[in-house]
């Protein structure tokens, strides 16, 4: 499953989508802006001018030598992935930083290939609005009458409000890499509840989008790959943008490993199938340029109509803070959030690794597309740490550098807290990573930033219980799915709340036959599951250090937690926003 990030929220739609995780699986990021700073310089320097400024030996020359130092400023900072920014069709930039495949040393570069989970989305809608300028379907269908086998709730919801996640429907209907033929999907799709009545509020849905692959599927006389590949991978001319990350038909190419929090390659998206939990919401897979070209396609017309682009770019649903989702899946930004219109989308490959993000910016007729391969530095962080420069025009941003110091063998070992809770120094590399145990250790090495609020983090662990006391359907089948692995939950305890890729996480120690397990669960504001992890390890940060006993996290985009650690006597103190929190060694 693929699901929002609440913090792209902010100016993409749901973008990463962090795939849903169970029995050790690992999640996806979410993803971001590039823009404006770029703009400004890039726009003076094409693929075919020489690059200024270059480094000596870099290994990108189709990209503008200032945009090539500051990412790979960015790349010694953890970032690795690929970028490709285009304006007007002419690639400006295309780069690669970091490596694809630790094993076999090969680098990335603008034709690595990436799982771009909920970035599909835009091509799923694209393939409903082409349907629709055949005259196949309206928009103001009820999928129901499209689908005859649709006869669940949903079914009176319109293609329009599947498209604008408006349609009442909500969650997804199984992992990314559970086996579900399209009975099964529609099934599933059918048994849901809506959270609300079509066309009366709005919640982001993996489930809606798979159900409109199943549209297409109907609709189209095609299946939904077969029309996919046909009618929207391949543009005007032949040239083939991606494929499927999965099964056939595969994208082509060399593809880059995934690197998840532990440093461990993630999933390589390869079982044999079939796919319906992720058609139409997470399948496909591309090069950095393959969907860059395909986005200056789609919204310059060479692949829709004139009257289709508008309605992928145009507003289509207001979510408040100058933000829209449209018919095409993007997220629409007005003038007033970053000071020109722009649409923009990202997502993840679940359990793969993967980021990706892609922004469109109208007035330049500019294409921005980011990949990355590790966790440590994500396109979804990156692009966060740079969208207002960008888009206003100033220098691209590089991170600073650590100030050195520190012992980290003399500060590892078990802190423990007077409430109860506990801090763990662990050292790998010379590097310390700190972990939080119990809900206030983790308040106090997590508190909330941004947009969040503690208010807010109280009321996501409130839905998070709810959820799993079977207060709504899809809690009663994740209780169920929980118990039939490990026997019947005698306990939840709550472990705290984080903020971790943009959404909130709250862990959970739940009692069970088999022993204690620990997971977190992200949920939207109907009690929705957008992400899982379960079993998982406590949340953790890495650690560098600023003086000779004090350390920040690793944090080079300044997004994440704001805490400051002093290390002295035995103890270590927490500074963050509320206050300090001290913790000692036992004896």
């Amino acid at each position: 499953m693929n699901t929002p990030v609440q913090r792209l929220r902010q100016w993409l739609p749901p973008l990463r989508l962090p795939g849903r995780r169970r029995s050790g699986a690992t999640r996806t990021a979410t993803a971001a802006l590039v823009l404006g700073a770029m703009l400004a310089v890039t726009a003076a320097c094409t693929a075919d001018d020489p690059a200024p400024d270059r480094p000596p030996g870099s290994a990108n020359p189709q990209c503008d030598g200032k945009l090539d130092a500051a990412f790979g400023a960015w790349a010694r900072a953890g970032f690795s992935g690929a970028v490709a920014l285009s304006t007007g069709g002419r690639f400006e930039c295309l780069a690669g930083y970091g490596t694809a495949d630790d094993a076999t040393g090969a680098r990335n570069t603008a034709d690595t290939v990436y799982h771009i989970g909920s970035v599909t989305k835009a091509f799923t809608a694209t393939a409903i609005l082409k349907l629709a300028e055949g005259g196949k379907l309206s928009l103001d269908d009820p999928v129901g009458k499209l689908v005859p086998a649709i006869v669940g709730p949903v079914a009176k919801a319109t293609v329009r409000q599947v498209l604008l996640h408006t349609s009442g429907i909500g969650g997804s209907i199984g992992a990314d890499d559970q086996p579900l033929d399209r009975a099964g999907a529609i099934a599933a799709i059918n048994k849901l509840e809506l959270v609300f009545p079509p066309g009366k509020g709005h919640a982001y849905s993996n489930a809606g989008y798979t159900l409109l692959a199943v549209v297409i599927d109907t609709v189209s006389g095609m299946s939904y790959r077969d029309y996919t590949l046909a009618h929207v991978l391949t543009l005007p001319g032949g040239a083939v943008t991606g494929g499927f990350g999965s099964g056939q038909p595969a994208a082509a190419g060399p593809r880059a490993v995934g690197y998840l929090d532990d440093g461990k390659p993630g999933g390589s998206g390869d079982f044999p199938g079939p796919y319906w939990t992720t058609e139409g919401n997470g399948s496909l897979a591309m090069t950095t340029r393959e969907l860059a070209t395909w986005v200056h396609a789609l919204f310059r017309t060479t692949l829709v109509t004139p009257a289709t682009a508008k309605l992928a770019s145009e507003p289509g649903f207001p979510v408040g803070d100058g933000r829209s989702y449209t018919l095409g899946g993007w997220m629409a930004f007005d003038a007033s959030a970053y000071g020109k219109p722009i649409v923009g989308i990202a997502g993840g490959g679940g359990d793969i690794g993967h980021n990706v993000a892609v922004v469109w910016i109208p007035e330049r007729d500019q294409v921005i597309a980011m990949s990355s391969n590790r966790s440590v530095l994500t396109a979804e962080k990156l692009l966060g740490a740079t969208v207002s420069a960008l888009v206003a025009g100033d220098p691209l941003p590089t991170p600073t550098a650590p100030a050195g110091g520190g012992d980290p063998a003399a500060i590892a070992g078990k802190y423990r807290l007077d409430t109860g809770g506990s801090l763990e120094v662990t050292v790998a590399d010379n590097r310390p990573r700190i972990s939080a145990t119990g809900a206030d250790a983790v308040g106090a090495l997590f508190p909330p930033r941004g947009r969040y609020f503690a208010d807010d983090l109280r009321a996501h662990e409130k839905r998070v219980l709810s959820m799993l006391a079977g207060k709504t359907r899809e809690g009663r089948d994740e209780r169920q799915a929980i118990e039939a692995e490990h026997g019947p939950i005698s306990a939840v305890a709550l472990g705290g709340t984080i903020i971790a890729e943009g959404e909130m996480r709250t862990y959970v120690a739940l009692t069970t036959r088999d022993g204690p397990r620990l997971g977190w669960y992200a949920v939207d504001d109907h009690s929705n599951i957008g992400a899982v992890e379960l079993p998982t390890e406590p949340p953790a940060l890495t650690l560098v250090p600023v003086g000779k006993n004090r350390y920040r996290p690793d944090d080079p985009t300044g997004t994440g937690p704001d805490v400051t650690l002093d290390f002295a006597g035995g103890k270590v103190t927490v500074t963050g926003p509320a206050g300090t929190t001290t913790a000692r060694r036992p004896g």
